[in-house]
């Protein structure tokens, strides 16, 4: 996949290094600046937590638009490897950290990390119900800041429940084959 850049932001029009034939399906270009375009300035200052990051083409996005920090989870090595190359030539190396997990697992020793206020997952699309069990264990636990948003990228053709725990969907944005499904977290009144 060619031509993978930042969208918008401090580092508008970067190259990102994107794979030649593997299965990583990055999200496209159009798609990162739809998904800016309706997170608009509440990614400013914010903190980032970037799921499958594959390239991590989108955080890097985010913090090109000003997101104070991101992690990058992702399991594959070549991914990975992308990783660091683009959190290098972008110069983002002080507010990107990556690391490497499957999951939904890997979140499970983030417990202890202050709460995330932007959620992008973005699983394999022939991951069947990963993505599901992922929004089960952020709906189940405090990752999310109380304020916080989650956007799960997938096929049109799931159905998605309305709520994860703490999370409620509130809006699904199409984009040819793919959909972004959106949730809030939900706080009962005590």
């Amino acid at each position: 996949m060619g031509n993978l850049r930042i969208i918008g932001g401090e580092r508008r029009g970067f190259p990102l290094a994107s794979p030649r034939d593997s299965e990583l399906r990055p999200t496209s270009n159009r798609v990162r600046e739809a998904l800016f375009d309706i997170l608009g300035p509440a990614i400013v200052g914010g903190r980032v937590l970037d799921l499958f990051a594959g390239t991590g083409a989108v955080g890097l996005e985010a913090l090109s638009r000003g997101a104070a920090a991101c992690l990058f989870i992702e399991s594959a090595p070549i991914a990975a490897a992308l990783i660091r190359t683009n959190l290098k030539s972008c110069r983002f190396e002080d507010r990107g950290e990556l690391r490497s997990g499957s999951l939904p697992e890997a979140l499970d020793v983030l417990e202890h990390r202050p709460d995330f206020d932007f959620v992008f997952l973005d699983p394999p699309y022939g991951g069947g119900d990963l993505g599901f069990a992922v929004l089960e264990r952020l709906g189940s636990g405090k990752l999310v800041a109380p304020e916080g948003r989650v956007a799960f990228e997938h096929r049109k053709s799931h159905e998605i429940p309305s709520e994860f725990g703490r999370l409620r969907h509130r809006r699904t944005a199409r984009y040819g084959d793919s959909e972004i499904s959106f949730f809030t977290v939900f706080e009962p009144r005590s």
